[in-house]
């Protein structure tokens, strides 16, 4: 790879890491990213996926004292979502890569849409006051599936968990924001873990995202409590439909 390379590499994955743990999505930044630089689409996947983990898992660590007394609880979710990234990483390697590449642009927009749709889903759940603690069956069939999602393909299924989890059960939208940190890592740890033994990829991505979605993902932690989203969701739209295009012309 060339330095200025590297240095959009780089870039993207700091990025990643600050917008997988205010918001989530930070996959519609690198995907199209190592896309546009011509790594094949299945290789920018898997090496993305394991690239990001030190990041999620950083962002998950600087939520600790959301989940914190939450132990049980999260140990259940991470079995659904432990399963369900099975399952999805799964899919991605016994599909033919062609299936992929068509499927991608569809998965991409519904991101987008999920990105978009976000203050409503916040407006939504204002009333989770009112739900029922108690989690049942529905929540963790649905905790399950966003991890099939996010275990073949992993932009916005963080979003995906705080809309699902935030009409299901009743807790303050910051523990569900540290609830979908610690899920997300697991799915990315369970995938990246997988691809690195059956899948290809490219060594070198991963080590740049490893590095730079670690300072994302400390930066991600530090300010999310207090950076206002609109601006990070407006660029991820853009950049989303953007590699919606690319990827349809490709």
């Amino acid at each position: 790879m060339e330095v200025w390379e590297v240095a959009v590499i780089a870039l993207a994955g700091l990025w990643a890491g600050l917008i997988n743990t205010v918001v989530g999505s930070g996959t519609l930044v690198t995907f199209p990213v190592l896309v546009a630089l011509g790594f094949p689409p299945v290789t920018a996947t898997t090496s993305n996926a394991i690239g990001l983990i030190t990041g999620s898992i950083t962002g998950a660590i600087g939520y600790r004292k959301e989940w914190a007394g939450q132990g049980r609880r999260l140990v259940r979710y991470g079995v659904a979502s432990f399963l369900g990234a099975i399952g999805g990483a799964a899919l991605l390697l016994s599909l033919p890569p062609d299936a992929f590449e068509t499927i991608v642009p569809v998965l991409v927009g519904i991101s987008v849409l999920l990105v978009a749709v976000q203050p409503l889903l916040s407006r939504l759940l204002r009333n989770r006051e009112r739900r029922d603690r108690t989690s049942s069956p529905v929540l963790y069939l649905l905790i399950f599936l966003v991890g099939v999602y996010g275990g073949y393909f992993t932009a916005a299924q963080g979003i995906m968990l705080v809309g699902v989890m935030g009409l299901l059960v009743a807790d303050p939208l910051q523990r569900l924001n540290a609830f979908k940190n610690a899920l997300s890592s697991v799915v990315n740890l369970v995938a990246g873990v997988i691809y690195a033994f059956v899948a290809p990829v490219d060594w070198g991505v991963v080590g740049i995202l490893a590095v730079s979605s670690i300072v994302g993902g400390l930066l991600g932690a530090r300010v999310g409590r207090r950076l206002p989203p609109t601006v990070l969701r407006a660029v991820i739209v853009v950049i989303g439909l953007a590699a919606i295009v690319f990827l349809l012309v490709e």
